[in-house]
C-alpha cells in the first residue's frame, strides 16, 4: 500500500459525519498542496462539498470518485452492470422485503388493538398508518442510517485511486487532468449533480472517468453508453489486461453512480464473475464484509489513467 492509502484506511476510512468529511477534506488539501495542485471546495445542494483539484474546465479528462460513506445494511447492494434485468429484480426484491416487513408490523399492531377491544376501523387505520411509518423509517436508515465502518471497496478504493494518480502524475500532464471527489453520492448523486449544474460544458462534452468500487473483483469494467462509445478504442489502448486484471470495455452497460450525470461519463468498477452463466456482479458493499482491497487493481488503474492522459 502507498503511504496515502495507509493513512486513509487508518484515519479516514469512514467519511459520513460533518466532522469526518471535514477531516478528510483537510487531508486531501495537504496532499494537493504538497504536489502543487490547485485546490478548492465547491458547495452544492443539501450541504454537499465537492473537492476539486486542478482546473476541470480546461482539463482533457476528469478523474472522479465519491468520498461519502454509505449506511450500514444487513444485506449487500447487489449490482450486475451488464444484466439490468437481474439488477432490477434484486432492487424490487429489496423493496418487496421492506413492504412485507412494514405490513407485518402494521397487521400485528392492528390485531393487538382489536384484542384490546378497539374499534375495527380505528385499529385497521392505525395499523396501516404505522406500517407506512415503518416503511419510511427503513428507507431512511438505508440512506442516512449509521455509517458502514468497512468501506474498502465502496468507496475507499475510488478515493485512493484518485490520490495515487494525483501523486504519480507527471508534471507535464497536470494541465490535462482534473480530479473531483464528489460528496453525497449515496444520498442520490447530489454532489455530482450540483457540480454538473455549475459546469454545463463539462456535463455535455468532457470525458469523465468515475472510479466507484474498484478493489473487489478481477474484471475491471468500463461501462459505456451511447454518448461514450467513441472512447472505446483509446480506453482499450490505455487500459490493457494483465495476468491480475481483465479489462471489459462494455459498449452497453448500466452502472448506477456519478458517471450517469455526465454525457461523457464512464463508470469504472471491479466485478467478479459467477461460475454459472459468467454473470459479472458486485456484492459485499454496504455491509461489514466490504473489506477486500486488491492493491493490484489500484496500481492497474493508476498506470492506465496516466497513459490515457498522455494519449489525449
Amino acid at each position: 500500500m502507498t503511504e496515502t492509502t495507509k493513512e486513509i484506511f487508518e484515519k479516514y476510512q469512514v467519511r459520513k459525519t460533518k466532522k469526518q468529511r471535514t477531516a478528510f477534506i483537510e487531508y486531501v488539501k495537504q496532499i494537493s498542496d504538497r504536489y502543487g495542485y490547485d485546490f478548492k471546495i465547491e458547495k452544492g445542494s443539501f450541504g454537499a462539498k465537492n473537492i476539486v483539484i486542478g482546473n476541470p474546465d480546461k482539463a482533457k479528462v476528469l478523474y472522479t470518485a465519491h468520498y461519502d460513506t454509505c449506511a450500514r445494511l444487513p444485506f449487500p447492494n447487489f449490482i450486475t452492470p451488464k444484466n439490468f434485468f437481474v439488477y432490477l429484480m434484486y432492487q424490487l426484491l429489496v423493496v418487496a422485503g421492506f413492504v412485507v416487513c412494514s405490513l407485518a408490523v402494521g397487521i400485528a399492531l392492528t390485531v393487538i388493538l382489536m384484542l384490546c377491544n378497539m374499534n375495527a376501523d380505528f385499529a385497521t387505520d392505525t395499523g396501516m398508518d404505522f406500517a407506512f411509518i415503518v416503511y419510511l423509517i427503513l428507507l431512511f436508515l438505508m440512506i442516512l442510517g449509521p455509517a458502514n465502518k468497512h468501506t474498502a471497496n465502496d468507496n475507499t478504493s475510488g478515493v485512493t485511486t484518485l490520490l495515487d494518480i494525483m501523486t504519480n502524475l507527471p508534471e507535464d500532464l497536470k494541465d490535462k487532468v482534473a480530479f473531483v471527489f464528489f460528496d453525497l453520492e449515496e444520498a442520490g448523486l447530489i454532489g455530482s449533480s450540483s457540480f454538473a449544474s455549475k459546469h454545463k460544458n463539462i456535463k455535455k462534452s468532457s470525458l469523465v472517468l468515475n472510479f466507484d468500487c474498484v478493489s473487489d473483483g478481477e474484471t475491471m469494467l468500463f461501462a459505456l453508453k451511447r454518448t461514450t462509445r467513441k472512447y472505446a478504442d483509446i480506453l482499450d489502448k490505455a487500459f490493457v489486461s494483465t495476468p491480475d486484471v481483465t479489462v471489459d470495455i462494455a459498449k452497453s452497460a448500466f452502472y448506477p453512480s456519478d458517471n450517469a450525470v455526465f454525457e461523457g461519463g464512464i463508470g469504472v468498477s471491479a466485478l467478479k464473475k459467477s461460475k454459472f452463466f459468467g454473470v459479472l456482479y458486485m456484492d459485499r458493499i454496504h455491509t461489514k464484509r466490504d473489506v477486500i482491497y486488491r492493491e493490484q487493481n489500484i496500481e492497474f488503474l493508476k498506470n492506465g489513467a496516466i497513459r490515457l492522459a498522455q494519449m489525449l
